[in-house]
């Protein structure tokens, strides 16, 4: 039996985008999924600057745009541990299987790269977010993901976007997630949050509109886990084994010092993921 075209798929396709066509989009509506998609990306950063402790495992990749304007895609795994008020821990492996440990105890920020045989250490005493801030800042290194572990993430996420727009309710790695789309002054960022009474990030997008070639970053968060187990030595700093003491670059004014590779997503300089 012949079907009338109206049920054929490209028939189907373009009556749809006749009745998208259709609908109005007046100011207020684009304001109003503004406003509900800034409120989204503010429970997520609330909800985790109200967690005592957290750890998550980061799947990410970033282009690195060579000479000739050819992109190419390296990758990294991090996990996070958390332990408020003045405990940080990153474990990061490059694609290539080069590790780089990052550990903050209250008293003193830690940066290791045990395969290269040097670590870096420096004194600074107080919170997670008065460590962040000195390690990017006064360290001049950078730390992806900088803006989940702060307790006033909320407010730098306020100040730094200048747009954001709420795209679609859609499912992600098993569960219902709000897709956002917001932009700063130099990152366009896309965000998966989870539905529900625990808005975590799901997913990450970065991209850098005004860098060569526009890369992007990509990150994918798994096994969340807001009751982490927080045994004695994970917040414990011991050199490897032969490694050598070296400063920071930034302690060395006016010369490039050799330095322990930062946590870092290859991303451009500038804002922090």
């Amino acid at each position: 039996m012949d079907k009338h075209p109206k049920h054929s798929p490209i028939a189907q396709f373009l009556g749809r985008l006749t009745l998208i066509a259709l609908v109005p989009f007046t100011p207020g509506s684009v304001q109003a999924e503004a406003d509900e998609a800034m409120d989204i990306l503010l429970d997520m950063t609330g909800f985790l600057a109200g967690q005592p402790h957290f750890s998550v495992a980061i799947q990410s990749s970033y282009d690195a745009v060579q000479a000739d304007g050819q992109k190419i895609e390296f990758a990294e795994r991090r996990r996070l541990l958390l332990a408020r008020p003045d405990r940080l821990r990153v474990d990061l492996e490059e694609s290539d299987g080069l590790r780089h440990q990052l550990i903050y105890n209250g008293h003193q920020i830690s940066l290791a790269t045990p395969q290269s045989h040097v670590y870096a250490q420096v004194s600074q005493p107080g919170t997670v977010d008065d460590a962040v801030r000195f390690f990017i800042r006064d360290l001049d290194m950078r730390l992806p993901f900088a803006v989940l572990l702060v307790s006033n993430a909320s407010e730098e996420l306020q100040r730094r976007t200048r747009q954001i727009d709420y795209v679609e309710q859609t499912r992600l790695a098993g569960v219902t997630v709000h897709h956002l789309a917001g932009r700063t002054d130099s990152v366009d960022y896309q965000v998966w949050v989870r539905d529900g009474d625990t808005p975590l990030p799901v997913r990450l997008v970065l991209t850098y509109p005004d860098a060569e070639g526009q890369p992007q970053f990509r990150a994918d968060f798994r096994d969340w886990d807001l009751k982490p187990a927080l045994p004695d030595d994970a917040f414990v700093f011991t050199p490897p084994a032969d490694a050598r003491q070296i400063p920071f670059a930034s302690e060395l004014p006016g010369s490039v010092a050799p330095a322990v590779a930062p946590p870092s997503s290859g991303a451009p300089a500038g804002e922090q993921p």
